[in-house]
Protein backbone atom coordinates (compact mmCIF):
# COMPACT_ATOMS: atom_id res chain seq x y z
CA UNK A 1 0.00 0.00 0.00
CA UNK A 2 1.15 3.52 -0.76
CA UNK A 3 0.87 6.06 2.03
CA UNK A 4 0.62 9.70 0.86
CA UNK A 5 0.65 12.52 3.39
CA UNK A 6 0.29 16.15 2.35
CA UNK A 7 1.47 18.81 4.80
CA UNK A 8 -0.58 21.92 4.10
CA UNK A 9 -2.30 24.95 5.54
CA UNK A 10 -5.50 23.96 3.71
CA UNK A 11 -6.36 20.26 4.20
CA UNK A 12 -9.95 20.75 2.97
CA UNK A 13 -8.47 21.64 -0.45
CA UNK A 14 -8.05 17.89 -0.98
CA UNK A 15 -11.56 16.76 0.06
CA UNK A 16 -12.99 16.48 -3.46
CA UNK A 17 -9.80 14.77 -4.68
CA UNK A 18 -10.35 11.96 -2.18
CA UNK A 19 -14.00 11.53 -3.20
CA UNK A 20 -13.61 11.37 -6.97
CA UNK A 21 -13.31 8.59 -9.53
CA UNK A 22 -10.16 6.47 -9.64
CA UNK A 23 -8.63 8.01 -6.52
CA UNK A 24 -11.71 7.28 -4.43
CA UNK A 25 -11.76 3.66 -5.63
CA UNK A 26 -8.08 3.27 -4.79
CA UNK A 27 -8.68 4.61 -1.29
CA UNK A 28 -11.75 2.43 -0.77
CA UNK A 29 -9.84 -0.68 -1.91
CA UNK A 30 -6.97 0.08 0.45
CA UNK A 31 -4.44 0.34 -2.38
CA UNK A 32 -3.57 3.84 -1.17
CA UNK A 33 -3.88 5.81 2.04
CA UNK A 34 -4.12 9.58 1.54
CA UNK A 35 -4.08 12.14 4.33
CA UNK A 36 -3.94 15.93 4.31
CA UNK A 37 -2.37 17.26 7.52
CA UNK A 38 -2.53 20.86 8.70
CA UNK A 39 0.94 21.90 9.75
CA UNK A 40 -0.61 24.76 11.72
CA UNK A 41 -1.43 22.07 14.30
CA UNK A 42 2.28 21.84 15.07
CA UNK A 43 3.02 25.50 15.77
CA UNK A 44 4.18 26.52 19.23
CA UNK A 45 3.30 30.16 18.57
CA UNK A 46 0.73 31.42 21.07
CA UNK A 47 -1.16 33.14 18.22
CA UNK A 48 -1.13 29.95 16.12
CA UNK A 49 1.04 31.57 13.47
CA UNK A 50 3.21 29.53 11.10
CA UNK A 51 4.85 32.44 9.29
CA UNK A 52 6.94 35.50 10.08
CA UNK A 53 8.49 38.54 8.42
CA UNK A 54 11.52 38.13 6.16
CA UNK A 55 14.92 38.81 7.69
CA UNK A 56 16.61 41.70 5.89
CA UNK A 57 13.28 43.04 4.68
CA UNK A 58 11.05 42.22 1.77
CA UNK A 59 7.40 41.94 0.87
CA UNK A 60 5.20 39.22 2.32
CA UNK A 61 5.68 36.56 4.96
CA UNK A 62 7.75 33.40 5.07
CA UNK A 63 6.86 29.97 6.47
CA UNK A 64 8.86 29.47 9.67
CA UNK A 65 11.05 26.51 10.57
CA UNK A 66 9.49 25.28 13.79
CA UNK A 67 5.96 24.27 12.71
CA UNK A 68 7.07 22.87 9.34
CA UNK A 69 10.03 20.90 10.68
CA UNK A 70 8.02 19.55 13.60
CA UNK A 71 5.25 18.46 11.21
CA UNK A 72 7.79 16.64 9.04
CA UNK A 73 9.40 14.93 12.02
CA UNK A 74 6.05 13.86 13.45
CA UNK A 75 4.85 12.28 10.22
CA UNK A 76 7.93 10.80 8.60
CA UNK A 77 8.99 7.20 9.04
CA UNK A 78 12.32 5.56 8.20
CA UNK A 79 10.82 4.76 4.78
CA UNK A 80 9.41 8.22 4.07
CA UNK A 81 10.46 10.35 1.11
CA UNK A 82 9.78 14.02 1.87
CA UNK A 83 9.13 16.11 -1.22
CA UNK A 84 8.89 19.90 -1.16
CA UNK A 85 6.68 21.40 -3.88
CA UNK A 86 8.73 24.35 -5.07
CA UNK A 87 9.33 26.30 -8.31
CA UNK A 88 13.04 25.75 -7.57
CA UNK A 89 12.66 21.97 -7.76
CA UNK A 90 13.31 19.39 -10.44
CA UNK A 91 10.68 19.69 -13.14
CA UNK A 92 8.09 16.92 -13.00
CA UNK A 93 7.99 14.55 -15.95
CA UNK A 94 6.81 10.98 -16.38
CA UNK A 95 10.23 9.56 -15.53
CA UNK A 96 10.21 11.41 -12.21
CA UNK A 97 6.60 10.34 -11.61
CA UNK A 98 7.69 6.70 -11.90
CA UNK A 99 10.57 7.31 -9.49
CA UNK A 100 8.25 8.88 -6.92
CA UNK A 101 5.61 6.18 -7.38
CA UNK A 102 8.08 3.53 -6.29
CA UNK A 103 7.99 4.94 -2.75
CA UNK A 104 5.56 3.31 -0.34
CA UNK A 105 5.57 6.33 1.98
CA UNK A 106 5.70 9.84 0.59
CA UNK A 107 5.20 13.22 2.25
CA UNK A 108 4.38 16.23 0.07
CA UNK A 109 5.12 19.63 1.58
CA UNK A 110 3.04 22.57 0.32
CA UNK A 111 4.39 26.09 0.49
CA UNK A 112 2.45 29.32 0.88
CA UNK A 113 3.03 33.05 1.31
CA UNK A 114 6.53 33.91 0.00
CA UNK A 115 7.78 30.36 0.45
CA UNK A 116 9.92 28.55 3.03
CA UNK A 117 12.63 29.55 5.44
CA UNK A 118 15.72 28.24 3.62
CA UNK A 119 16.68 26.00 6.56
CA UNK A 120 13.55 23.86 6.04
CA UNK A 121 15.21 22.48 2.91
CA UNK A 122 17.63 20.56 5.13
CA UNK A 123 14.71 18.35 6.22
CA UNK A 124 13.40 17.33 2.80
CA UNK A 125 14.72 14.68 0.40
CA UNK A 126 13.76 16.28 -2.90
CA UNK A 127 12.21 19.39 -4.40
CA UNK A 128 9.76 19.09 -7.29
CA UNK A 129 8.24 21.71 -9.58
CA UNK A 130 5.29 21.08 -11.89
CA UNK A 131 6.36 23.84 -14.27
CA UNK A 132 7.95 27.22 -14.77
CA UNK A 133 5.18 29.27 -13.22
CA UNK A 134 4.17 30.38 -9.73
CA UNK A 135 1.04 29.30 -7.83
CA UNK A 136 -0.58 30.85 -4.76
CA UNK A 137 0.43 27.73 -2.85
CA UNK A 138 1.73 24.20 -3.22
CA UNK A 139 -1.68 22.55 -2.96
CA UNK A 140 -2.49 22.39 -6.71
CA UNK A 141 1.00 21.00 -7.32
CA UNK A 142 0.49 18.38 -4.61
CA UNK A 143 -2.76 17.34 -6.32
CA UNK A 144 -0.94 16.92 -9.62
CA UNK A 145 1.87 14.85 -8.07
CA UNK A 146 -0.54 12.74 -6.00
CA UNK A 147 -2.77 11.94 -8.97
CA UNK A 148 0.19 11.10 -11.20
CA UNK A 149 1.86 8.72 -8.75
CA UNK A 150 -1.26 7.06 -7.33
CA UNK A 151 -2.53 5.95 -10.75
CA UNK A 152 0.71 4.02 -11.34
CA UNK A 153 0.41 1.90 -8.22
CA UNK A 154 -0.61 -1.75 -8.51
CA UNK A 155 -4.33 -2.27 -8.12
CA UNK A 156 -5.32 1.31 -8.94
CA UNK A 157 -5.78 0.97 -12.70
CA UNK A 158 -4.83 -1.81 -15.10
CA UNK A 159 -1.23 -1.47 -16.27
CA UNK A 160 -2.27 -1.62 -19.94
CA UNK A 161 -4.41 1.47 -19.31
CA UNK A 162 -1.32 3.63 -18.78
CA UNK A 163 1.46 1.83 -20.66
CA UNK A 164 0.59 3.66 -23.91
CA UNK A 165 0.00 7.04 -22.27
CA UNK A 166 1.81 10.07 -23.59
CA UNK A 167 5.43 10.22 -22.31
CA UNK A 168 5.45 6.59 -21.12
CA UNK A 169 7.67 5.57 -24.06
CA UNK A 170 9.05 9.02 -24.82
CA UNK A 171 6.35 9.78 -27.40
CA UNK A 172 2.94 11.41 -27.38
CA UNK A 173 0.01 9.01 -27.46
CA UNK A 174 -1.46 8.00 -30.81
CA UNK A 175 -4.95 9.23 -31.85
CA UNK A 176 -7.86 7.21 -30.46
CA UNK A 177 -11.48 6.86 -31.58
CA UNK A 178 -14.76 5.30 -30.50
CA UNK A 179 -18.11 4.72 -32.21
CA UNK A 180 -19.87 5.92 -34.29
CA UNK A 181 -17.47 5.16 -37.14
CA UNK A 182 -18.81 8.19 -39.02
CA UNK A 183 -19.52 11.50 -37.28
CA UNK A 184 -20.37 14.64 -39.28
CA UNK A 185 -18.36 13.29 -42.18
CA UNK A 186 -15.32 12.49 -40.06
CA UNK A 187 -14.36 8.81 -40.16
CA UNK A 188 -12.53 6.40 -37.90
CA UNK A 189 -9.45 5.26 -39.87
CA UNK A 190 -10.17 2.02 -41.70
CA UNK A 191 -7.16 0.23 -40.23
CA UNK A 192 -8.64 0.49 -36.72
CA UNK A 193 -11.76 -1.36 -37.86
CA UNK A 194 -9.83 -4.01 -39.80
CA UNK A 195 -9.13 -6.38 -36.92
CA UNK A 196 -5.54 -6.77 -38.20
CA UNK A 197 -3.56 -6.34 -34.99
CA UNK A 198 -0.12 -5.93 -36.58
CA UNK A 199 -1.35 -3.25 -38.99
CA UNK A 200 -3.06 -1.49 -36.09
CA UNK A 201 0.16 -1.61 -34.06
CA UNK A 202 2.16 -0.10 -36.93
CA UNK A 203 -0.45 2.61 -37.54
CA UNK A 204 -0.50 3.56 -33.87
CA UNK A 205 3.28 3.71 -33.68
CA UNK A 206 3.54 5.86 -36.79
CA UNK A 207 0.78 8.23 -35.67
CA UNK A 208 2.37 8.48 -32.24
CA UNK A 209 5.60 9.51 -33.94
CA UNK A 210 3.68 11.95 -36.14
CA UNK A 211 2.03 13.66 -33.17
CA UNK A 212 5.36 13.91 -31.39
CA UNK A 213 7.12 15.26 -34.48
CA UNK A 214 4.44 17.93 -35.03
CA UNK A 215 3.70 18.92 -31.43
CA UNK A 216 6.73 18.03 -29.30
CA UNK A 217 9.75 17.58 -31.56
CA UNK A 218 11.99 18.18 -28.55
CA UNK A 219 11.06 14.71 -27.28
CA UNK A 220 12.54 13.12 -30.38
CA UNK A 221 15.88 14.83 -29.77
CA UNK A 222 16.55 12.69 -26.71
CA UNK A 223 14.87 9.44 -27.81
CA UNK A 224 16.84 6.72 -29.54
CA UNK A 225 14.70 5.42 -32.40
CA UNK A 226 14.79 1.82 -33.48
CA UNK A 227 14.94 0.89 -37.17
CA UNK A 228 11.17 0.72 -37.59
CA UNK A 229 10.61 4.05 -35.84
CA UNK A 230 13.34 5.74 -37.87
CA UNK A 231 11.72 4.48 -41.10
CA UNK A 232 8.29 5.75 -40.03
CA UNK A 233 9.70 9.12 -39.02
CA UNK A 234 11.34 9.61 -42.41
CA UNK A 235 8.02 8.77 -44.08
CA UNK A 236 6.25 11.27 -41.83
CA UNK A 237 8.72 14.06 -42.62
CA UNK A 238 8.19 13.50 -46.36
CA UNK A 239 4.40 13.29 -45.97
CA UNK A 240 4.28 16.51 -43.97
CA UNK A 241 6.46 18.31 -46.54
CA UNK A 242 4.12 17.22 -49.33
CA UNK A 243 1.02 18.31 -47.44
CA UNK A 244 2.22 21.91 -47.04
Amino acid sequence: MMNVKVLTLFPTFFDSFKETSIIKRALDKGSVHFEAINFRDYTLDKHNNVDDTICGGGAGMLLACQPIVDAIKANRTPDSKVVMLSPQGKKLDQKLVHELARNDDIILLCGHYEGFDERIRDYVDEEVSIGDFVLTGGEPAALVVSDAIIRLRDGVIRSDSHEDDSFENGLLEYPQYTRPVAFEGKMVPDVLMSGHHENIRKWRLKESLRKTYLRRPDLLETRKLNEEEHKFLQEIIEEEKQSR
